[in-house]
């Protein structure tokens, strides 16, 4: 399974590993050697020693912190109040141990064990979500559910990511205008 790591913030990456969230979920985390992949690819999570490896309680705690995030950044970007349980599973989950993190020659370096890991993404959930200045956005490809930050100048980023999402609604799109036109071949030729 293939993880996108495109929203700018760890949390709502662990979030974006349920795709399609409203046609046909789609779960990246399907078990705990996926929790183990997603850490060890995670760019925000740097220089972390792995692999690592989730029980099942561990493996369960992931999953519904992911979902209280998803919960919460949608509470966010759709102007409601937040879910008083989701934010008590984000909070709970904010007060694990710490990871330990060094700065060094070779650049951030992190140590700790999955629960400290659990708990930065808690964290960093928590910092994106209580920033009023935080654009969170909702990926504008029909079908997706990531949120994501939107850091972009002016906040016109439209897709969670280009290397999905954007390239295919500007393929569809293209599609779209080749029918529209009746041209069938590239060059525009019938």
């Amino acid at each position: 399974m293939h993880f996108a790591y495109v929203s700018g913030n760890a949390a709502l990456d662990l979030a974006g590993t349920v795709g399609s969230r409203r046609d046909a979920p789609v779960d990246a985390l399907a078990t705990p050697a996926d929790l183990g992949r997603w850490v060890a690819e995670c760019a925000e999570l740097p220089g972390l020693p792995g692999p690592f490896t989730a029980d099942v309680a561990a493996f369960e705690s992931a999953r519904s912190l992911r979902e209280a995030v998803y919960r919460l950044a949608l509470d966010r970007v759709l102007g409601r109040p937040f879910d008083p349980d989701s934010l008590r599973t984000v909070n709970d989950a904010a007060t694990g141990p710490a990871l330990t993190i060094e700065l060094g020659d070779a650049g951030l370096h992190m140590e700790g064990d999955l629960a400290a890991v659990l708990t930065h993404v808690a964290r960093s959930g928590i910092a994106a979500l209580a920033d009023p200045h935080a654009c969170l956005k909702e990926c504008g490809r029909p079908g997706c559910t990531r949120i994501y930050l939107d850091r972009s100048r002016g906040a016109r980023r439209t897709w969670c990511g280009m290397d999905e999402c954007g390239n295919r609604v500007k393929a569809a799109a293209y599609r779209a205008r080749r029918r529209a036109t009746g041209t069938t071949s590239p060059r525009g030729a019938r």
